[in-house]
């Protein structure tokens, strides 16, 4: 029903309209306790087998919501409500900012893709910790808190502009990224450069720490599938030795070659990052290479064309503790979170592995 919906109405909209639009149904459905209860004991169902320890926090399942899709904290308990195990919000910036001109959102449907070049369009991390300070938890969820560089402040300024944001978000997050594989901020993927990288991690976990003293809010950073391979082996031996919690593998792509040339050729040449689909075989390339790398020292998260519980699986397999999605959430709709779990707890009973944990870079291990 959903994708007759879709094609029949979403399909036609603009996708950031489109967005919007869902996203605003999603926020209203949880502000109805009645209705939400209904909907997450129908979208929402635990499985035992499936809850994950990672980053020392304790969630019912390994999949969440990657950032991007709620950039400003206003519909946590509506995406928890709809399944997520843990949901990532942003990318917020030092400053509030309205992002890069529209139109800005295309959809590539033939490739189950997307390209954004949104910008970082977000309401500024005073307003986000505020409004995360004031939130009342309806279910239990894990909230992660994506940062970023504000568009105008410059390479050089640009820890200034993280520590700030750090400072007033820590104390909302159950745990904390540096995102600095954004294609679509001016300067942003240099960032990634060990160099530069470096001494902007080690002033975030600083200020992280100064502004929730007595507990240490889990650290990770996320990168671009774009980067040489010798270069993501420099930034898990950085992210080792700096003592960081974690690695996001990946990001979007600036790349067309993964798209099967199905789409509108005019959506192809775009300008922006490009997810879903197409982006599924680096990314996994991407977290084999880090687990190979790392091992069981820091956690990874899998991301980046996860469309259904084999991709997860394999993510699993490959490395990943946790899993992450966002562009199959607009072509599955309200069902997909439930459609992952109950595959995912399906290919836990039938292999090897007695839990989750076992299974994580088995496949990595096995061809070392």
């Amino acid at each position: 029903m959903y994708k007759l919906f879709f094609h029949l109405v979403f399909q036609k909209m603009d996708p950031e309209r489109a967005h919007y639009l869902a996203f605003r149904w999603i926020r209203l459905a949880a502000c109805v306790p009645v209705l939400r209860t209904f909907v997450a004991a129908v979208l929402a169902p635990r499985y035992k087998e499936l809850r994950t320890e990672a980053l020392g926090l304790r969630m019912h399942g390994p999949f969440g919501l990657a950032a991007g899709f709620d950039k400003n904290a206003v519909a946590i308990d509506g995406l928890s409500m709809l399944g997520f195990d843990h949901v990532e919000i942003g990318t917020v910036t030092g400053e509030a900012q309205p992002g890069n001109p529209r139109k800005r959102l295309f959809r590539l449907v033939p490739d189950r893709a997307l390209i954004n070049r949104m910008g970082f369009n977000n309401d500024g991390s005073a307003a986000v910790a505020e409004r995360l300070a004031t939130r009342r938890p309806v279910f239990r969820t894990v909230v992660g808190v994506n940062i970023g560089k504000t568009k105008v402040v410059s390479e050089e300024a640009a820890a200034a502009d993280y520590v700030k944001s750090a400072e007033r978000l820590a104390r909302h997050a159950d745990y904390l990224v540096v995102n600095v594989s954004s294609p679509n901020t001016p300067g942003l993927r240099n960032l990634q450069a060990t160099e530069s990288l470096r001494p902007l991690l080690t002033a975030v976990r600083e200020a992280a720490d100064r502004a929730v003293p007595g507990r240490r809010v889990p650290l990770l950073v996320k990168i671009a599938p774009d980067l040489a391979d010798e270069d993501v082996d420099a930034v898990a031996d950085l992210a080792v030795e700096l003592g960081l919690d974690g690695i996001i593998a990946t990001n979007t792509t600036i790349a067309r070659e993964g798209l099967g040339l199905k789409s509108d050729p005019a959506l192809v040449k775009e300008v922006g990052g490009l997810s879903g689909a197409p982006v599924k075989e680096r990314s996994l390339a991407v977290l084999r290479r880090l687990y190979a790398r790392v091992g069981d020292r820091i956690t990874l998260v899998g991301v980046g064309g996860v469309e259904n519980a084999e991709d997860a699986w394999q993510r699993i397999l490959a490395g990943a503790t946790l899993v992450q999605g966002y562009s199959a959430f607009i072509y599955e709709g309200p069902f997909w979170a439930r459609a992952l779990h109950k595959g995912l707890a399906a290919r836990l009973r039938t292999s090897p592995y007695a839990t989750l944990a076992d299974a994580v870079g088995a496949d990595v291990r096995k061809s070392a």
